[in-house]
């Protein structure tokens, strides 16, 4: 009877210390399930693309002056005439060139610390062409041959061109798309690393856009919208956070 009881009394041991050691293990895996569940892989996606502008505008100038205001303007009319009859001549359609205001700055006799007087000594009179094309390699090809007008005495002030491409909104698009993608595959290379897999998306933020000149690094946290070159690279950035699983 005693060997029985006492049987009995080990079978109800060892039970008990069954069951507590599958309750821990049942414990530790939910444990070591809920961590897993609450890591995030953060990663970074980019994407860049070669682009060619398709928009330039080229704006050019002239300024004279006068002892009187009618002196200057009367030169001023003259040679913005012109600059729009060579514009013309050089292919560029009318209504693609726009004349600005005339601004007038009144000239003053300077002191011998170079301060100005009151003492009015003259006018200076400045016109603007504003030329706005899709026609980029003819505004490019003109921009560089306007200085012929200086040897006809007019005194062009000749900016530089701008170079714009116009379907950028939609291709921002496209390429936080791309960007996206590279970011999934860097954070599958990591997870697969530790040998784990990714689940759905915990988090997005889009970086700024960067259009710089070909082949450039610069870059900028307020972004960079390059209007020197009529070659660019457009480049998107996405910070995404993945659960692991």
């Amino acid at each position: 009877m005693s060997t029985e009881r006492n049987g009995t009394i080990f079978n109800a041991g060892f039970a008990l210390a069954v069951a507590l050691v599958l309750s821990s293990i049942v414990m530790a895996w939910a444990i070591t399930q809920n961590k897993k569940s609450d890591q995030t892989i953060t990663v970074t996606g980019s994407a860049r693309k070669r682009i060619k502008s398709d928009l330039v505008i080229w704006r050019a100038g002239v300024s004279y002056q006068g002892s009187q205001p009618q002196d200057a303007y009367k030169s001023l009319t003259d040679g913005i005439s012109r600059i729009k009859q060579y514009l013309v001549s050089k292919g560029i359609p009318e209504q693609q060139i726009t004349i600005s205001s005339i601004s007038s700055t009144t000239l003053h006799r300077k002191d011998n610390d170079g301060n100005d007087t009151s003492e009015i000594t003259g006018y200076s009179l400045r016109q603007e062409a504003q030329v706005r094309s899709e026609d980029v390699s003819k505004i490019e090809k003109v921009a560089r041959e306007a200085t012929e007008l200086i040897n006809q005495g007019i005194l062009l002030e000749s900016g530089a061109p701008e170079y714009y491409y116009t379907k950028i909104a939609d291709l921002k698009i496209e390429m936080l798309a791309e960007a996206a993608k590279d970011a999934k595959v860097r954070a599958e290379q990591v997870a697969k690393s530790t040998g784990s897999g990714i689940g759905s998306v915990r988090q997005a933020r889009m970086g700024v856009m960067q259009i710089t000149a070909a082949d450039s690094n610069e870059v900028s946290d307020a972004g960079i919208n390059d209007t020197s070159s009529l070659d660019k690279d457009i480049t998107a950035v996405v910070n995404v956070g993945f659960a692991v699983d």
